[in-house]
């Protein structure tokens, strides 16, 4: 009676001990089973044998097949431990020796059937079922459906869902709201994150973008994002939005970064880490010994908000701020304002109010003013809006109001625009920064014929800017960044930076020919050693040169392969100096990625800095994405529910 009640599969590599634990029949192992719970020793398959049991196959067909996986496992080395590879064998033979028994079953249950073509309630209820392939993948529809547009997971519960699938397909029943929640996302998402840890592992650069956001619970989220180039196309992907409970000092920040890039398999791999300019990320990213690039959108989003320390400049915005405000919160003056546009044939544009915190809000709120600057003051001097105005004792604006702001948005445009270049989604690498900045000095290089207001402004925001990367080893890295951008290469002020590259190179390739060397000369003498030829007579050497053979073969050997590869990369950085630079349309990466057989040693090297972000808008994106999942009406959403759900929204197409 008690085999009977042993139904799971978990006891297929188990054996009863007592009446509370049970023996693992790979290890030995006791393992606790108090009531006939099976969660332990299904827990300890997974952990220490790497089985799973009762895993759901409706994700396996988007699994991506892992290349290094197979060649590991037809090495064996040394490195792998052979008690577990011993366990994992046995629980792989016993499995296979069960698949016989269910095939012949199902032979059996085959030849029983009959083949005649007379129907029978066998058949019949047959044709009114979907098959195991249908079901799975109208299953993945359904999930793909709630995760990427962020429904709540009682929508396939909810009635009008459930009859509009009864109206598509009578056949099909979609899941239960616990089966997606605990089954078929978390399925999906253990699928798509070895896919990318597949991805990630056959990658040699990996560039990082990190920052942290508290959720309307309170809850505070830590997200990291990878950046590398596949194929000639920049790759992006959103490892981890993690919640933290602890005190987010910077060793704290520096462990949880570890520990993701430890999961991911990179911590290798990493060239830079761009984040905001937060005193805990500039701690955390000092600890894990990363080069450090703070955000330029951030850096020009300070250097705008500086001006705000101007009185001239404060008492000027807030008579603007005063007027914008009292317009948006007046019902008669909307109505009014949109007569006037109509009138004047202005466009129909609501007005905009700035927020300190916003990226560029003040310049969008003075640009908007100054195109419904004419059906403002019509506005105001209208009837049903004149007595409010004159009882708040709004201030009236002028044209000297209105020739401030047409040169505040002349001014800071430049600044606007190289915002946006720097948080687009194509291309914004950090070779940008240093040609953006040159082109911010001389816009913002006080002229002859500018106005007190102007010359402010421009001092204002060029000694804000000045102070930014200026630490030699950040200056170095955005001088060689720029130089191995196409694009921006004719922009160096310094020329020694191509002598840091060649010698870059240099090392570069001596260690992967050293190590090729090395692999090609073991490779020969393994070849030697198995065949039986008999070995050639040398001449006799004299005993210096028997005694300092290895060093002089070496020597030799140094100076050939490094003349050779000095030579090589003399040739490529000459070449590529000599062509002009592409559009500014062009991808940085693609234009690497079709010139690899004119400059196989620069190419490499061209990825490496390529992939490292100008700025951290990737994880203020993401962040977009957490605010919608972890919304009012999903408040209660564990993080680690959340996690998944960000995961595969922003990594599956």
């Amino acid at each position: 009676m008690d085999s009977l009640r042993r139904r799971s599969k978990v006891w297929l590599h188990f054996s009863k001990k007592t009446k509370i634990s049970a023996k693992c029949n790979a290890c030995d192992r006791i393992v606790s089973c108090i009531g006939g719970c099976t969660t332990n020793m299904k827990k300890h398959l997974s952990r220490v044998h790497g089985v799973e049991i009762n895993v759901c196959p409706v994700f396996d067909a988007l699994r991506r097949p892992s290349t290094a996986a197979s060649s590991s496992s037809s090495g064996s080395g040394s490195g792998s431990d052979p008690q577990r590879g011993t366990a994992v064998t046995a629980l792989q033979s016993e499995s296979d020796n069960l698949r016989p028994e269910i095939a012949n079953v199902s032979q059996a249950g085959d030849s029983t059937t009959p083949r005649c073509a007379e129907p029978t309630p066998f058949t019949i209820a047959a044709k009114g079922k979907m098959s195991v392939q249908q079901k799975e993948e109208c299953h993945r529809k359904v999930t793909a459906h709630i995760v990427k547009r962020l429904h709540p997971f009682s929508e396939v519960e909810s009635p009008t869902f459930r009859d509009m699938v009864k109206t598509l397909n009578p056949k099909y029943t979609p899941p239960s709201r616990d089966y997606l929640s605990n089954t078929l996302i978390p399925s999906w998402y253990k699928v798509e994150k070895s896919n990318i840890i597949t991805e990630l592992s056959e990658v040699s650069s990996v560039a990082l973008t990190c920052d942290g956001w508290s959720s309307i619970t309170q809850d505070h989220y830590l997200t990291i994002t990878a950046h590398y180039i596949e194929e000639g196309k920049m790759q992006q992907k959103v490892l981890k939005t993690k919640a933290v409970y602890k005190a987010q000092t910077g060793c704290v920040v520096a462990e949880e970064i570890s520990d993701v890039l430890t999961e991911f398999g990179i911590s290798d791999k990493i060239v830079a880490v761009t984040v905001d300019n937060a005193a805990n990320m500039d701690v955390a990213i000092k600890h894990l010994r990363f080069v450090k690039l703070c955000c330029f959108a951030h850096t020009l989003n300070l250097a705008a908000q500086s001006i705000y320390s101007l009185n001239s400049v404060s008492q000027w915005v807030a008579k603007v701020r005063t007027i914008v405000v009292w317009m948006k919160r007046c019902l008669m003056a909307k109505v009014v304002l949109q007569e006037k546009q109509e009138l004047l044939q202005l466009p129909r544009h609501s007005l905009i109010l700035d927020v300190r915190t916003r990226w560029n809000s003040l310049y969008l709120m003075l640009e908007r003013f100054t195109e419904q600057y004419p059906a403002i003051q019509a506005a105001s001097l209208d009837q049903r809006l004149r007595k409010n105005m004159d009882r708040d004792r709004l201030a009236r604006l002028t044209e000297e109001d209105f020739k401030k702001a047409e040169d505040f948005i002349n001014l800071m445009k430049v600044l606007y625009t190289s915002t946006l270049c720097v948080s687009s989604e194509k291309s914004p690498t950090c070779g940008q920064i240093l040609p953006i900045l040159k082109k911010l000095e001389a816009h913002l290089a006080v002229k002859d014929g500018d106005t007190v207001f102007v010359s402010n402004l421009k001092k204002q925001v060029l000694a804000n800017l000045s102070k930014r990367y200026q630490n030699d080893e950040i200056r170095n890295f955005l001088q060689v960044a720029t130089a191995l951008d196409p694009r921006f290469k004719h922009k160096l002020d310094d020329d020694t930076i191509w002598d840091q590259i060649q010698r870059k190179l240099i090392e570069q390739s001596t260690e992967e020919d050293c190590g090729a060397d090395g692999d090609s000369m073991q490779s020969e003498n393994e070849d030697e050693q198995e065949s039986q030829q008999p070995p050639c007579k040398l001449p006799r050497k004299t005993p210096l040169e028997e005694l300092f053979a290895e060093e002089e073969a070496q020597n030799i050997v140094s100076q050939q392969s490094s003349m050779s590869i000095k030579k090589r990369v003399e040739r490529e950085l000459q070449i590529y100096q000599e062509v002009p630079p592409v559009l500014m349309s062009e991808d940085p990466a693609a234009w690497w990625w079709n010139q690899q057989k004119t400059y196989p040693l620069l190419s490499d090297l061209a990825f490496s800095y390529l992939c490292v972000q100008a700025s951290s808008t990737p994880s203020e994106r993401v962040f977009s994405t957490a605010g919608d999942t972890i919304c009012p009406e999903r408040s209660r959403i564990l993080p680690e529910k959340a996690d998944m759900i960000i995961f595969l929204n922003k990594n599956c197409f």
